[in-house]
């Protein structure tokens, strides 16, 4: 997991500038979620003040991304279950990006311990995701078949144990292939919806030219979480309500599209705090659902 998150904050590190400080506000009250890669920083240095701050912004659960090696930002599954519920947070979800074959079994059983619904595969597991430094894009090697094999798999085992499986896409997995296919298509029209569906990145979909809306009407029911991460005039990562995505228009498709929760997310807060950036994200998510 710590390599997989290495590679995607050495490519947001390129347009990162300083971090401005500011004091804190909460929100009265909130809706939806947190993906908690947005404040890993902070997670890394002060797990349990971070997740305070995320309960004071108003968020209402939360995404891990800190899985390692049997517990999550240092504490045990348990241990990070209490916490959470001593906030009044909701453990939704984790990105799991060290899954494999071989550890599947314990990462899924420690994702129902720690109280998760729903456990996440963010990018090709397995060493297969790739990112190249000199073009800044990221991709896969391996076969679509290979990863199609791999989380119609895992997916069977977490169900069966009682958790969903979900797909994170990027901006690679829209791409088509020389058959004019895409890798979401395929991933979509060659599993088994009872164990693999999606988390679509909302913001990532807009990079890649494709309309969320047109996917909901392809595959009905199959996009059961939304990463909400907006997008500015000049393409850069920005808080909730601040980008130039209709969000509201994506949202009035939300039953279409089978979402069950929805998290704010932004990888890069460029110049603002993170912490600063997530109560602006927590604005917008309530003037989407409001």
């Amino acid at each position: 997991m710590k390599l997989v998150y290495a590679f995607l904050g050495l490519f947001l590190l390129v347009s990162c500038g300083p971090k401005t400080e500011k004091k804190m506000e909460s929100t009265e009250s909130g809706v939806g979620g947190l993906a908690l890669y947005t404040v890993r920083d902070e997670m890394s240095k002060d797990p349990k003040g971070t997740l305070k701050a995320v309960a004071d912004a108003g968020y209402q659960y939360i995404e891990a991304a800190g899985y390692d090696n049997g517990s999550y930002y240092g504490m045990s599954p348990t241990e990070f279950k209490n916490y959470l519920n001593e906030l009044g947070l909701e453990p939704k979800s984790s990105h799991q990006g060290s899954i494999s074959y071989e550890n599947a079994d314990q990462q899924i059983a420690d994702a129902i311990e720690a109280g998760f619904e729903y456990i996440v595969v963010p990018v090709p597991p397995m060493g297969m995701f790739t990112y190249d430094f000199e073009t800044r894009t990221m991709g896969m090697n391996g076969t679509t078949e290979t990863l199609i094999e791999f989380l119609s798999v895992v997916g069977e085992k977490a169900s069966n144990a009682g958790i969903q499986l979900l797909y994170h896409n990027h901006d690679f997995e829209f791409k088509a292939d020389t058959d004019g296919v895409t890798m979401v298509d395929r991933i979509l029209s060659e599993t088994n919806p009872e164990h693999v569906n999606f988390q679509i990145d909302l913001f990532w979909a807009t990079v890649a030219g494709v309309d969320p809306i047109e996917y909901f009407g392809k595959y009905p029911g199959r996009f059961k979480a939304f990463h909400v991460k907006d997008r500015d005039a000049d393409g850069n990562m920005a808080p909730v309500g601040k980008g130039e995505i209709d969000f509201k228009a994506i949202f009035k498709h939300a039953g279409h599209a089978g979402m069950e929760y929805f998290l704010a997310e932004q990888d890069n807060t460029g110049d603002q705090a993170p912490l600063d950036a997530i109560i602006d994200s927590q604005k917008g998510l309530q003037a989407i659902v409001n």
